[in-house]
């Protein structure tokens, strides 16, 4: 199953490319052996890349594009000591465009605040984004022509960018850096319980850890609220970082679950600095080996718009209980 959290990505293009996509068998043998690249195609080879490594590149694409499979060119060859792997995280700058027009979708800034984290994760993020970074060291510019089976998966995501059901996607990524794969994660918390704090939601564990959350009978708090629920001792999350955590998400209003890694079997990696404002500000400073629980009203959720496809409104309070298990 799908380990992306679609539900806890703040709205944007990260988010989308995150989003669930089609199941790929994929492509490097592992993580100490020989990384075997996604081979480059007519379509990769024929778009135009100018300029800089780690500036915004001039592109120019013979559109429309129509492939079967991803194609990845290299643009420009890095000489970074580190390959993007299987399990690492690749830190790049982007540029994501329409292969039927040639239009661009959207990109980073191109800065420090741009540089985002992507998961070398077919599993995590869309498969066809994966062939592309993979077997990348620091320091290349790489082309992938990705056609929609291996790109969105719901029409959610393509209409939020634009791109249609049938249209191929074109990615030309820097890769800044490369995070060596991150040590196993802790199959769930392990930190010393600690007592309910009143007015929180009342948490039962089942026996392999899976919380589950009950509502009191009174409104929410107007502000967000964290509370511990079991300490850990393990590596602190810092400001922007890769975490690997195990959660349960609850609609207050409603009393209905309407995400959680658990039911996947297995937790989910992502980046504080991509997730809704008071998922962020309940993790940082936490332990690995934590639980807790934060309720957020709609200003540190999703707002006033709410999200449709998660059933939450504009008004409605969300509740989550995460174990904290690993750093990215």
């Amino acid at each position: 199953m799908r380990k992306a959290i679609p539900f806890l990505l703040t709205i944007g293009v990260v988010a989308s490319l995150a989003a669930c996509s089609p199941a790929d068998t994929t492509t490097t043998e592992s993580a100490t052996g020989d990384c075997v690249p996604t081979a480059s195609g007519s379509a990769s080879d024929a778009v135009e890349v100018s300029g800089d490594f780690g500036v915004k590149p001039e592109v120019t694409i013979d559109f429309p594009t129509d492939v079967s499979e991803t194609e990845r060119t290299v643009a420009i060859a890095g000489d970074g000591d580190l390959m993007a792997v299987e399990a690492s995280t690749a830190n790049v700058q982007f540029s994501l465009y329409s292969g039927a027009t040639g239009e661009e979708l959207s990109s980073t800034t191109y800065d420090e605040t741009g540089l985002t984290p992507f998961p070398v994760d077919a599993e995590q993020f869309l498969v066809g984004i994966v062939k592309t970074i993979e077997c990348s060291t620091a320091g290349t510019r790489v082309v992938g022509v990705i056609p929609p089976e291996e790109s969105f998966a719901d029409d959610e995501s393509r209409e939020s960018l634009g791109v249609g059901a049938d249209d191929d996607i074109v990615f030309v990524v820097d890769v800044v850096s490369v995070d060596e794969p991150a040590e196993p994660a802790l199959p769930r918390a392990d930190g010393e319980d600690q007592p309910a704090v009143e007015g929180f939601p009342t948490v039962e564990l089942d026996d392999d850890g899976r919380p589950t959350i009950t509502i009191p009978d009174t409104d929410p708090p107007t502000e967000l609220e964290v509370a511990v629920l079991k300490q850990g001792d393990g590596e602190t999350v810092e400001e922007n970082s890769d975490v690997v955590v195990h959660y349960v998400g609850m609609n207050w209003t409603t009393g209905e679950v309407f995400d959680e890694s658990w039911a996947r079997g297995e937790p989910s990696t992502f980046n504080t600095g991509q997730v809704v404002s008071g998922f962020k500000t309940a993790l940082e400073g936490q332990q690995v080996g934590s639980q807790i629980i934060a309720v957020l009203p709609p200003s540190e959720g999703y707002g006033e718009e709410g999200s449709e496809s998660a059933g939450i409104s504009g008004t409605d309070t969300i509740v989550f209980v995460v174990d904290i298990v690993g750093i990215g």
